[in-house]
């Protein structure tokens, strides 16, 4: 042992201890050898920036995590989170609106979809690089691929009509060619009467329907006058019911009025007589226009004659109170 380390083992337990004195960790730069670091000397780093040193509050500092048996629920619950989370991403892209291809020899460009259209000047800034390369050889023209011949060359001599008499063998091809084209005449000319005669079908259930529609708007234009002249005729009678019945109203309040007003009129103008409603007009006259115009004129008389009494009091008073002032004055000299 060295006299750095100190090792020490309990007599009774057996028990292990170390301990080392303290000295400062060496910095081992990156990609070197340990042993050719500043001449074979030990390079010492700052612990100021050494990440293996905790420095500060430790709230912010990674934890590793725990290796310990992992919750079967937990584990179902992120599986179940994952499974949504795919069947959405899956619906999100079925019902996503996808831009179709690029035909060819085209290409997409971007087009203003806005309500106002404005000028777009921006361009890319692009530049062009140009390099001389080295001069090469033109490469030759690949020859002819021709593959070996194998095999023997053998010829056979074959004279005029051994193998084909046309005026025998064309036989059958002019009777189907010709069949066919009766055939297909025949064909031809039966579905131009099948044609007309659709045509003809056609052209008399159109006269049929058209007659058959002109006597439903006959039918309906018909039924709808007697319903307008039953409504109208409806609407008439009504009106001379509600006449009628109008005309008994008014004549029964007027009976009754007739009956109400026999005794009821010769003792109102009782007591409208009684009560002043009826009177003589020269009386009237007198009263509403004379008599208040004489007590009028007396009041202002009266008014006058008090004012002038006033103001002669006033003048006696003030000759009055003039003369005593001037009499002391007198009696004092």
């Amino acid at each position: 042992m060295s006299s750095a380390l100190q090792s020490k083992r309990g007599p009774t337990n057996g028990s292990y201890t170390f301990s080392s004195r303290p000295h400062v960790a060496s910095n081992r730069l990156r990609y070197t050898d340990p042993e050719m670091e500043n001449d074979g000397r030990p390079v010492y780093g700052n612990i100021m920036y050494d990440r293996r040193i905790v420095r500060g509050n430790t709230y912010a500092q990674h934890i590793l995590p725990v290796t310990s048996q992992p919750d079967p629920v937990e584990i179902q619950q992120q599986e179940q989170a994952m499974r949504r989370a795919t069947a959405r991403k899956r619906a999100k892209d079925k019902f996503q609106t996808r831009i179709p291809g690029t035909l060819e020899n085209r290409k997409h460009i971007d087009v203003q979809t806005e309500l106002y259209l404005e000028e777009l000047s921006d361009h890319i800034e692009d530049s062009s690089v140009e390099c001389q390369t080295d001069a090469f050889v033109d490469k030759p023209a690949t020859p002819l691929f021709i593959p070996a011949k194998s095999g023997k060359d053998a010829a056979t001599q074959i004279e005029e009509g051994e193998l084909f008499n046309f005026d025998l063998e064309v036989q059958p091809v002019l009777q189907v060619l010709v069949g066919k084209t009766m055939e297909q005449a025949l064909l031809e000319v039966l579905e131009e009467e099948e044609l007309a005669g659709l045509m003809a079908k056609q052209c008399a259930f159109l006269e049929l329907r058209n007659a058959e529609l002109v006597e439903a708007q006959r039918l309906e234009e018909e039924e709808r006058r007697h319903r307008e002249e039953k409504d109208q005729r409806i609407k008439q009678q009504r009106l001379v019911l509600k006449k009628e019945r109008e005309t008994a109203e008014k004549i029964a309040a007027r009976t009754f009025t007739q009956h109400y007003l026999a005794d009821l009129l010769p003792s109102v103008y009782a007591n409208l007589r009684d009560h002043g409603y009826f009177y003589d007009p020269v009386e009237r006259d007198i009263e509403t226009g004379f008599l208040p115009w004489l007590m009028a004129e007396v009041s202002n008389t009266l008014e006058n004659q008090h004012v002038a009494r006033t103001v002669l009091d006033t003048l006696i008073q003030d000759v009055s109170n003039q003369r005593q002032e001037d009499f002391q004055m007198f009696s004092c000299k």
